[in-house]
């Protein structure tokens, strides 16, 4: 019989596995994601070991922190898996698979996307079992599932899970905060002079960037209701924390690489609320318990903006159109549509949100009538 499942009918779990693949090696709002997936994966294997096949920054986070992970492996650098951080010496991709296989994985999943490049990979580990996505190029591998792209990510490794006897106990992604955590951010901030609000106003991917000038109107008129304004930012994302700063003209406090990731975790945990664009940071506030105001381009928001709305607010773009060529941006997913889908374009996508929207979600959020949450 089908396991139960918040989503439905799982398999039933796989007798004597021991040792649990996960591969989930990219970007820190893509790993936010797969939790609840691990969370499955926990409960319907509670006596096996989970091995996460992710990067150096997994391994530091992972250290002494409760959760569904139990060890990390380092994947080494590769197309289609992921980009080397600076300074990381080289590793043979041969190598690693070769210590991998005398793992003996009993399950190895593939949770980083289409399979292209990750099926081979998650295949050559010699588990009894695999099982991941799969696009249309790409190959299978023992149970998989078709990587569709307008899916939220969430939900996505959720099936893929099921696949093996792990059904769903969570839709919510949840990091847990730890004293360290906590202990770096009272070290690098400091006791808070007022309740703090933080602004990320930067993101990998220019498109996805609200204006800094628009953070730092917000900014401004949060300092004017009494909060204390933290602005924080990978030391990539420095020149747009300083014009956020600069435009505000209020006092602000920047946090450009101040925080490691777990000290970051615990800045949030603690804020009354987080803005923030369509990026790791924002997806980290919210699984550390924080109340978040989201600025998403609208496709992004179907994969990756939280449901709730309890305590949280995604702002929403329309803008489908490139803003500097016109080119319809969605075709390259739907190929019987006009237009090619892609253009070398970068510029926002999210300008059209107005300031009003955010801070009628911020101060609804940070002020609750009463009976709210």
């Amino acid at each position: 019989m089908a396991a139960a499942s918040l989503l439905g009918p799982a398999a039933e779990p796989l007798p004597e596995v021991e040792r649990i693949a996960v591969l989930r090696a990219n970007a820190l709002g893509d790993f936010i994601f797969v939790l609840p997936a691990l969370d499955a994966l926990r409960a319907a294997y509670p006596e096996a070991e989970i091995v996460l096949l992710g990067a150096p920054w997994h391994a530091k986070l992972w250290r002494d922190r409760p959760g569904p992970v139990d060890r990390v492996l380092v994947v080494p650098p590769a197309d289609g898996i992921r980009y080397p951080e600076p300074d990381e010496p080289a590793a043979a991709m041969d190598d690693f698979l070769a210590a991998a296989r005398t793992e003996r994985f009993d399950l190895a999943l593939q949770l980083h996307g289409g399979g292209g490049n990750s099926n081979p990979l998650v295949a050559a580990l010699g588990a009894r079992v695999t099982a991941g996505l799969r696009s249309e190029n790409a190959p299978p591998l023992d149970r998989w599932i078709r990587y569709v792209y307008y899916q939220h990510e969430v939900i996505r490794y959720l099936e893929v899970v099921a696949l093996v006897g792990a059904p769903a106990t969570t839709i919510l992604p949840t990091l847990a905060v730890t004293v360290a955590d906590r202990a770096e951010a009272a070290e690098v901030l400091g006791p808070p002079r007022a309740p703090r609000v933080a602004l990320h106003p930067g993101a990998t991917d220019t498109r996805r960037r609200w204006p800094a000038e628009r953070f730092a109107e917000v900014a401004r008129e949060l300092v004017g209701d009494g909060y204390e304004v933290l602005v924080t930012g990978t030391p990539a994302e420095r020149e747009v924390v300083d014009r956020v700063v600069e435009a505000a003209g209020v006092p602000l406090r920047p946090q450009v690489g101040t925080l490691s990731l777990g000290g970051l975790a615990g800045c949030y945990a603690d804020c009354a609320l987080v803005i923030s664009n369509d990026t790791g940071p924002l997806h980290l506030a919210g699984a550390v318990g924080a109340p978040t105001v989201g600025i998403f381009w609208v496709g992004n928001l179907i994969n990756t903006a939280t449901p709730l709305r309890g305590r949280h607010r995604p702002i929403t773009s329309w803008t489908v159109h490139c803003p500097v060529c016109g080119v319809d941006c969605t075709p390259g997913i739907y190929p019987h549509r006009p237009g090619d889908g892609e253009c070398p374009h970068r510029d926002s996508f999210v300008i059209d949100v107005p300031v009003v929207e955010v801070l009628d979600a911020a101060r609804e959020l940070l002020r609750p009538e009463p009976g709210a949450p």
